[in-house]
């Protein structure tokens, strides 16, 4: 039998487990910006590229598959909105109108792309199993690469082959890890979900 803390009809992402009003719609939306600005202070610049690592894109990744795509869309706009404004939650602690013209700029606008996607797949149960979920992050990370590169090899003038070199190649490892911690985070929340609700 489910507990009165999860709602009646059938949940499309994890968020629509808790009832709630449009308080808790504001509450999602701020805290999935805010959740992006925290794991952006994991950061860690290389040498030979002026894109940092960062725990963004698994932030942005896991949250938009719990959130579905209104939210995170919103969420991550209001990221990159109020990290302009002034808010240091960019990469590193930084943030500024000044970032809209950093190498690393066009990452922060895939984030937006890449959440509302993203949702859709975790709506449409891509979450749910493993390989759904892998396929997800995936291509979430496909089209984060798709703005960051792109924005790259414009901003500092290189070719499309010296900006993959520089602002995809070495966080493929990476990727790779926080694609496992999602496999295994998202199916296995819906598990426990499953077996609460019966």
């Amino acid at each position: 039998m489910a507990t009165s803390a999860l709602t009646i009809r059938k949940p499309h992402v994890l968020a629509d487990l808790v009832a709630g009003s449009v308080v808790r719609e504001v509450i999602l939306v701020v805290g999935y910006a805010a959740f992006i600005g925290l794991f952006a202070q994991i950061s860690v610049h290389l040498s030979f590229t002026p894109v940092p690592i960062t725990g963004q894109t698994f932030a942005v990744l896991i949250g938009a598959s719990a959130l579905g795509w209104a939210r995170a869309g919103a969420g991550s706009l209001l990221y990159a909105i109020v990290g302009l404004a002034g808010v240091p939650w960019f990469a590193g602690g930084t943030g500024g109108v000044k970032i809209a013209s950093s190498p690393s700029f066009g990452y922060i606008v895939g984030f937006i792309a890449c959440s509302v996607l993203v949702g859709v797949l975790a709506k449409a149960g891509w979450d749910r199993k493993a390989v759904g979920t892998a396929l997800a992050m995936v291509i979430g990370n496909v089209v984060i690469y798709a703005f960051g590169v792109a924005w790259l090899a414009a901003s500092i003038h290189v070719s499309a082959l010296k900006a993959i070199s520089l602002g995809m190649t070495p966080f493929l490892a990476g990727d790779l890890v926080k694609l496992v911690l999602a496999t295994a985070l998202l199916p296995g929340a819906w598990y426990g979900i499953s077996k609460l609700s019966k």
